[in-house]
């Protein structure tokens, strides 16, 4: 039987060497994203609070749907956990030292604990648990041009913090809010053990 030449194997070992290569390489990009926690852990914390964020634009301008005081307060942690997220994965790729990124994932941590307590609150003001804060019955008018006072009602949309406007499954945004905010501070908690125990 005769033996494959030299120039039939030549292509079907640099084949082979390329797949090598390539699967070399694969694994190691693999080995740097689950070896690395801390970017991980903050660069997924800055992919869901941009999501989060671009949704409830979404809800908000092409929806229609305006929030109400305490849903734009409930916006603050995720404005927050994008640059924070993105600087803490951006300082773990380059290897910043391990306390530097552990206050910055317990800082994105916390910032999602909090924000869930305030979903939780707005959520049972909804559910008429508890009395919601008198700042989501409106503007405060001016009472001394009283000619005018019913033109201005007329005008005035109030958004409510006790009247859910959407609901999906039975839960509001301010629920949807708790779910997220606890999903991040979960990846934080995950990031923090991980970074600290390596």
């Amino acid at each position: 039987m005769a033996r494959p030449s030299d120039a039939s194997r030549r292509p079907a070992e640099t084949t082979a060497r390329r797949t090598a290569v390539t699967l070399a390489a694969a694994h190691q990009s693999h080995a740097a994203a689950t070896g690395n926690p801390a970017l991980t852990s903050a660069a997924a914390i800055a992919v869901i609070a941009a999501a989060t964020l671009a949704g409830a634009w979404f809800f908000q301008l092409v929806l229609e749907i305006l929030p109400c005081p305490l849903c734009l307060e409930q916006r603050y942690a995720y404005y927050l956990a994008v640059p924070l997220g993105a600087v803490v994965a951006f300082a773990a790729a380059k290897g910043a030292p391990r306390p530097v990124l552990l206050a910055g994932l317990a800082i994105l941590g916390l910032a999602a604990l909090a924000n869930a307590g305030l979903g939780a609150y707005h959520a049972g003001v909804e559910w008429g648990f508890w009395p919601g804060p008198t700042d989501c019955s409106g503007p405060v008018m001016d009472f001394s041009k009283a000619g005018s006072l019913l033109e201005q009602l007329d005008k005035v949309k109030v958004i409510r913090c006790d009247e859910v406007q959407w609901r999906f499954l039975g839960i509001s945004l301010a629920g949807y809010n708790v779910l997220i905010s606890l999903l991040m501070a979960a990846t934080a908690t995950w990031g923090v053990a991980k970074t600290a125990r390596g």
